[in-house]
Parts: structure tokens; C-alpha cells; sequence
């Protein structure tokens, strides 16, 4: 009888850990931008351990219609677009995280093109309202890419992947 007590008191967390971890809502969720949950400056982003992400992506996956590899241009579907052009921008930028499934791989900044501020990380510049095209850019640096100093970390396999798997990525 102990033997069997044993078993069951060494299974059962097992089980339920496997269990809980499948009713995850954001297991499967894949590529996301998100904002911070607390609007972190970028200025204090480094010094972090640990931020917590908002509660929903400001760019999800299915906004998404295609990731260039070769240039890092995401190309967003209207309304995702709207977003970003919409969004208040201090001078000083404003967090986000790049996530896979809510776990986030690398932070960086939205940059407002007025900003006399230099920036050294992953940027995208809040486009004019007014392109042709639905294009952000995930950049290096502000004002320019020589501003920007370390590893790129763009080209993260577990983004990559997760682009291709749902469909998104392109390689030209």
C-alpha cells in the first residue's frame, strides 16, 4: 500500500502539469509585438531582468501578411497598420518585446522620426500615415544603423521559425 501511495503522489503532479500546460491560451500563439505592461521607457528596458508584457500583441501573427528575412520589412494587413501609425510616441520611444508564444526573444523601440534622441537597439520608426504599402521595418539604430553596437538579434531562429511555420516568411 505504501508502494502505491508513493507512485500516485510522484504521477499525479506530473499529470496535472501536463494537463494545465495544454489549456495554455497562449500556447501555439506564435510571432507577437508587444507592447510593455507598464509603458517601460526604452532607457530603462537593459537594466531589466524582467518586464512584463501588455496583455494583448499590438502586432499578432495573423495581422501579419509577410516577414521579409533579407530586410526585416513586415508587411501588416490595414488595421494592425493603423495601429502603429497611431500610436503616441514620446520623443524617447516606446518599449516593445518580440515574442514567440508570449515568451519574449528581444526588445527594441518604436522611434518617432522627430526624436533628436540616438537609440542603440532594434527599432521601427513610426511610419506617415500616408505609404502606398502597409510596411514597418524592424531596423538597428536610430537615427541610423550606426548607432546601433552588438548582435543582431533579428535574425533569431526561434522568430524565423515561427514566421515560416505560419506562413509568413519570405527569403528574397
Amino acid at each position: 500500500m505504501k508502494r502505491k501511495g508513493l507512485i500516485t503522489v510522484l504521477i499525479f503532479p506530473v499529470l496535472l502539469a501536463q494537463f494545465a500546460g495544454g489549456c495554455s491560451t497562449h500556447e501555439d500563439e506564435g510571432f507577437g509585438i508587444y507592447l510593455t505592461r507598464d509603458d517601460m521607457p526604452p532607457s530603462r528596458m537593459e537594466a531589466l531582468s524582467h518586464v512584463e508584457i501588455a496583455d494583448e500583441p499590438l502586432i499578432s501573427a495573423s495581422d501579419i501578411i509577410s516577414y521579409n528575412a533579407q530586410t526585416h520589412e513586415i508587411k501588416l494587413e490595414n488595421t494592425a497598420y493603423e495601429r502603429i501609425t497611431s500610436l503616441q510616441i514620446p520623443v524617447s520611444g516606446k518599449s516593445f518585446l518580440v515574442c514567440i508564444d508570449k515568451g519574449p526573444i528581444y526588445w527594441g523601440a518604436f522611434w518617432t522620426p522627430i526624436s533628436s534622441m540616438s537609440f542603440n537597439g532594434v527599432t521601427i520608426w513610426q511610419p506617415p500615415g500616408t505609404q502606398e504599402e502597409s510596411i514597418i521595418t524592424l531596423g538597428l539604430g536610430y537615427p541610423s544603423s550606426s548607432f546601433y553596437e552588438g548582435e543582431d538579434p533579428r535574425n533569431n531562429p526561434e522568430v524565423l521559425a515561427s514566421l515560416e511555420r505560419d506562413g509568413k516568411l519570405v527569403d528574397s
